[in-house]
């Protein structure tokens, strides 16, 4: 890890910001490249985007535009902490520096509670579809298996996790591409049976906007927590060859792109099928490809979102490993998790140095604590452990909004030749996110569906607040 300005880069005790961080360096730029693009390309596109397009109608092309502005913004600022001051806890070292103890605390552990709950129903998914196809494993089973795979996976070597994520990001990627090909050829009547569609579907069926700019409210609300995931490209970033310049790249290649695929593809469907034939829970997806005529649509998309959530436990468990190590060496989460094996992070990237399996047996063991809480009470114990996780995004992406808006005068005054990746109109549009963030937030507060998991959520943050609160008063205290 590079050196860091002065009070910028401000180490706590047990970081590692000498430059000596003991993590491996086995990434490469292919590794975060794919990792940024597939980061977000999950089960909440494929089969979640129903759901927006039947509260917004043809209007979900402007929430998804508005949802993927708002994820863009915060990871530009993600972006240029993390390049000019790479750290595994990537954020939550962020906040600690902008902020103070209590603020990397917070983050951090919800950041890590967030991850290994839905890591649970990534497990639980991807179970349900292989028992589809192979019933004599029982859907317990599947879920061990994967559990026990990618344990060892990243037990192993980081670079086996770069491995999984890039080939899993490529096949996801692929599927997208070929899907909008596809998609536009029957826009235009060119494949076999079909006949240019116009825009019948979009200016039909009551409008663009069917229900007015509270179809277009609604469906931001609907489809802005898919947009979840970018974040671990900038954790990953710590364990690459050249940080800063590693997750600059991956920043800057994945937003566009991103914001390009989802977009994309809701015109395409809103332009191709009526929005009212949409069902939220079935994918638009298979809907449009049975249209057009592809054999087997369904079972082809259930092998993408199959392999979406694989990739989503994969680097989820990544995440959830770095993050709480990142806490341990900064002495917030038990020093014992800071045991890293084999050789450091000069040592060679495939020889299975520099990877914190406590913090990997930690994250993996709490994890099927979850995915056992799935199975035996998903309507009940679960349920409310999925809600208290709910908003946690939107609180996490709070602090980074907070933490750029304090870190970048600092760096730009102690060390500016460290910000080679810059938030764009700082702080103008820092604080104009804030505000979107807000908005979404007084949106859930009047929404019936999603009220449960802002409170259940706001709960959650509030509790381990009041544990970094009562840690601080009590360090405050000894020093006295």
């Amino acid at each position: 890890m590079h050196d860091a300005p002065t009070h910028a880069v401000e180490s706590s005790p047990g970081t590692a910001a000498d430059g000596n961080e003991p993590l491996a360096a086995g990434l490469k730029q292919r590794h975060l490249t794919m990792l940024g693009l597939g980061g977000v390309i999950g089960a909440g596109l494929f089969v979640g985007s129903g759901a927006g397009i039947a509260v917004a109608g043809p209007g979900i092309v402007l929430s998804y535009l508005i949802a993927g502005a708002l994820a863009m913004l915060v990871m530009r600022m993600l972006g240029e902490m993390s390049a000019a001051m790479p750290a595994s806890g990537a954020f939550s070292v962020h906040a600690e520096r902008a902020l103070g103890r209590w603020a990397g605390f917070s983050v951090g552990w919800l950041y890590w509670f967030l991850l290994v709950v839905v890591l649970a129903v990534e497990a639980t998914g991807a179970a349900q579809i292989a028992n589809g196809w192979v019933p004599a494993v029982p859907q317990w089973g599947w879920v061990l298996i994967f559990m026990i795979v990618f344990t060892v996976a990243n037990l192993a070597s980081v670079k086996n996790f770069g491995e999984f994520e890039f080939w899993f990001a490529t096949l996801k990627v692929t599927a997208i591409v070929l899907f909008l090909a596809l998609s536009l050829l029957a826009v235009f009547g060119v494949l076999p049976d079909t006949e240019p569609v116009g825009l019948a579907n979009l200016t039909g069926h009551g409008g663009f906007l069917p229900h007015g700019w509270s179809g277009v409210v609604s469906g931001v609300l609907a489809v802005v927590f898919a947009f979840g995931g970018l974040e671990v490209v900038t954790i990953a970033a710590a364990e690459s060859d050249d940080p800063a310049r590693a997750v600059g790249r991956a920043v800057r290649s994945a937003v566009w792109r991103i914001l390009f695929f989802y977009v994309g593809s809701m015109l395409v469907i809103v332009t191709l099928l009526p929005w009212s034939s949409m069902q939220p829970g079935k994918s638009p997806y298979v809907a449009v490809l049975d249209s057009i005529g592809v054999p087997g649509a369904g079972q082809i998309m259930n092998i993408v979102v199959f392999v979406a959530l694989l990739s989503a436990l994969n680097a989820n468990l990544y995440g959830s490993s770095r993050m709480v190590f990142s806490l341990a060496e900064r002495g917030e989460a038990p020093r014992a998790l800071l045991k890293v094996s084999g050789a450091s992070r000069q040592g060679e990237a495939g020889s299975g140095g520099g990877v914190p399996r406590r913090a990997v047996l930690a994250s993996v063991a709490f994890g099927f604590v979850s995915v056992l809480l799935n199975l035996e009470w998903p309507d009940s114990v679960f349920l409310y452990m999925l809600n208290a996780v709910g908003a946690v995004l939107l609180f996490v992406w709070g602090l980074i909004a907070v933490s750029q808006l304090r870190l970048r005068p600092r760096i730009a005054r102690e060390a500016p030749e460290k910000l080679t990746l810059r938030m764009w109109g700082f702080p103008y549009l820092t604080w104009a996110a804030l505000v979107a963030m807000g908005a979404v937030l007084i949106l859930m507060l009047t929404d019936d569906t999603a009220r449960p998991q802002l409170l259940w959520s706001a709960g959650a943050t509030a509790l381990v607040l009041l544990v970094a609160g009562a840690r601080a008063l009590r360090e405050r205290r000894g020093r006295r």
